[in-house]
């Protein structure tokens, strides 16, 4: 009996604890659901600082505000809104500047494009720009470059040594393990199964690396030299000596204009603003910015007109999808809203993507041909649109792309491991069994394929690079023979697909929404996100266990992570044919 007390209380106790926090919950969410106008002071500077992720649109989260719940872990901003308080800081007139502070910029060179272009831009009105940073990442500086001056703490850390590729190989790992990777695919250059049976580059994926990667630098110290007034050549030579060891390199090669601590740059931000060195500097936060002014154009607000933004990020595959992947179910879904509402003028596809399913990238191809023969269809890439990614892009009228998007990877792969070593060698396990049907059993990870088998998922992959590439010659204008030669799932920079034709123009998101507003022959317009967001309460359940497993598994491994996120893309390489991007690229 007394142990029947101890669980009716222990019950009870549950039940007031979860009852206390659910009503906090929704204190907090209605608190924090209440649009709060920020009021922003006279003289003030912007404060843009970017330690977290940035997604191509913030996420709906009311509780980002309440740390003490746990819940603002790797919350993102939104390039969109990125961008647009840059632009409103630009014509604001309480807004003096803005101070680049101490960024980690965990993000892509084309969002950083984007970025460091709209600085460029805020510049014009006249105000000022400074950088600081304790420790200068080669990312961070091509982003701080454009700054009016850019300071290094004296003890301080300046990067700047040329771009590295690295790529994990796993070979030796499973050959240690007893497991084959059957490898089927298509293209000479599509290198995303090299890691499964090579222990180093191929000549042709080597090849290829080096062609994007000097794009991608080229890039990077062109932009560098034109904002520091240094030509290319030089700031090579400096990373290539490794010239910059101390600050104090930085500040005589005249990489940075000061070397300063903090207190100082904040004084000199006092100064500027022309707040007293005892008073505290007016300093707005870019996620309060948010809250300040209306953003856009009060008359393309009261337009009935419309242009539909329809973000596809992350990875391809079926089903539903989210702010982190494309769901070929969701994507469809919102183009076939946009192309039959009336008010929708023209669409713009906003596709950062490394690639996925084959199955689900044609699915939405599908949906952007027929949109297109509907309205005008724009495609505006982010950091990626390779392989899948380009797939539902290559339909479009007129494809836009930063200078360092990463595009092409045109073809297709399939991975089956065969595990049969594995399992008797090192478990000892046996499997035996009855089929009705020669081929029954193809695809068992228990045994290896045999010649006819292989020679069947081959014919599969053949026909889906058929399909790809016919699809990419009808959009693209092409003939297919021409683009089997750029294809062969070889990757390329916006800039070089410019010259090979797989992009029509180099620009941002917002180029692209002036090309579609042109082609609709429309000057008046408001525009219309698509897919639409889950709400908060719809997406607490079901991210909660997610996030809390991620945040302790990153926790754990630290830098690590990356090649635990890495076998768990290997997992999903072998459950469909992929048209995928070969790797992941980073740049420190």
């Amino acid at each position: 009996m007394k142990q029947f007390f101890k669980f009716v209380l222990a019950s009870m106790v549950a039940i007031i604890i979860s009852g206390i926090i659910f009503v906090i919950l929704i204190i907090a969410i209605i608190a924090s659901s209440s649009d709060k106008t920020v009021e922003v002071d006279a003289n003030s500077v912007l404060h843009i600082q970017f330690t977290k992720s940035i997604a191509e649109r913030t996420p709906e989260n009311p509780l980002k505000d309440l740390p003490f719940l746990g819940l603002d872990q790797d919350e993102s901003i939104g390039l969109n809104d990125i961008l647009s308080n840059i632009k409103k800081a630009k014509n604001d007139a309480n807004i003096k500047g803005i101070f680049l502070d101490e960024t980690e910029i965990p993000i892509g060179q084309a969002t950083a494009e984007e970025i460091r272009n709209a600085l460029i831009d805020f510049k014009k009105s006249g105000k000022f720009i400074i950088a600081y940073s304790e420790i200068y990442t080669q990312g961070f500086y091509y982003l701080a470059s454009v700054a009016d001056k850019v300071y290094l703490n004296p003890k301080g850390i300046f990067l700047f040594h040329g771009f590295n590729q690295q790529i994990t190989f796993m070979k030796g790992a499973l050959d240690k393990l007893g497991i084959e990777a059957q490898i089927i695919k298509v293209g000479t250059y599509k290198s995303a199964v090299e890691p499964f049976f090579l222990t180093k580059m191929s000549d042709a994926n080597r090849l290829q690396v080096n062609s994007y990667l000097g794009s991608l630098y080229n890039n990077f110290l062109a932009g560098i030299g034109k904002s520091r007034k240094i030509s290319k050549d030089t700031l090579f030579s400096y990373a290539n000596n490794l010239k910059i060891r101390f600050p104090e390199d930085a500040l005589n090669f005249k990489l940075v204009d000061g070397l300063k601590y903090k207190d100082e740059v904040l004084n000199e931000l006092k100064k500027r603003t022309g707040i007293e060195t005892k008073d505290d500097l007016k300093i707005v936060e870019l996620s309060d910015y948010s809250k300040s002014i209306p953003n856009g154009d009060d008359r393309k607000k009261e337009s009935k007109n419309q242009i539909a933004i329809i973000y596809a990020s992350g990875e391809i595959n079926g089903g539903n999808g989210d702010d982190n992947t494309i769901g070929s179910e969701t994507v469809s879904k919102a183009l076939r809203e946009a192309r039959l509402d009336n008010k929708v003028k023209a669409v713009v596809l906003r596709v950062n993507s490394p690639g996925g399913s084959s199955l689900a990238s044609d699915v939405i191809w599908r949906e952007v041909m027929l949109t297109k023969k509907a309205k005008p269809m724009i495609v505006s890439m982010g950091d990626y649109a390779a392989s899948g990614g380009y797939y539902i892009a290559c339909a479009a009228d007129s494809i836009f792309a930063e200078p360092n998007t990463i595009t092409g990877s045109i073809g297709i792969f399939a991975v089956l491991p065969n595990m049969q070593k594995f399992f008797n060698d090192k478990l000892g396990i046996t499997f035996d069994g009855v089929k009705t049907g020669k081929y029954a059993d193809l695809g068992d990870v228990s045994r290896p394929l045999t010649a006819e088998e292989r020679a069947i998922l081959q014919n599969q992959v053949d026909h889906g690079y058929d399909d790809f590439t016919k699809a990419v010659a009808s959009g693209r204008h092409k003939s297919q023979t021409y683009i089997n030669s750029i294809g062969q799932g070889r990757v390329w920079t916006g800039e070089q697909a410019i010259t090979n034709g797989l992009v029509d123009r180099l620009g941002n998101i917002n180029d692209a929404i002036k090309s579609a507003a042109n082609m609709a022959k429309i000057k008046n317009y408001k525009l219309k996100a698509y897919p639409d967001q889950k709400s908060f309460l719809n997406k607490f359940g079901l991210d909660m266990s997610a996030k809390m497993r991620a945040h302790f598994v990153k926790s754990e491994l630290g830098e690590n992570y990356k090649y635990y996120d890495q076998i768990k893309s290997v997992t999903q390489m072998m459950r469909t044919p992929q048209a995928r991007l070969p790797y992941d690229i980073e740049i420190n």
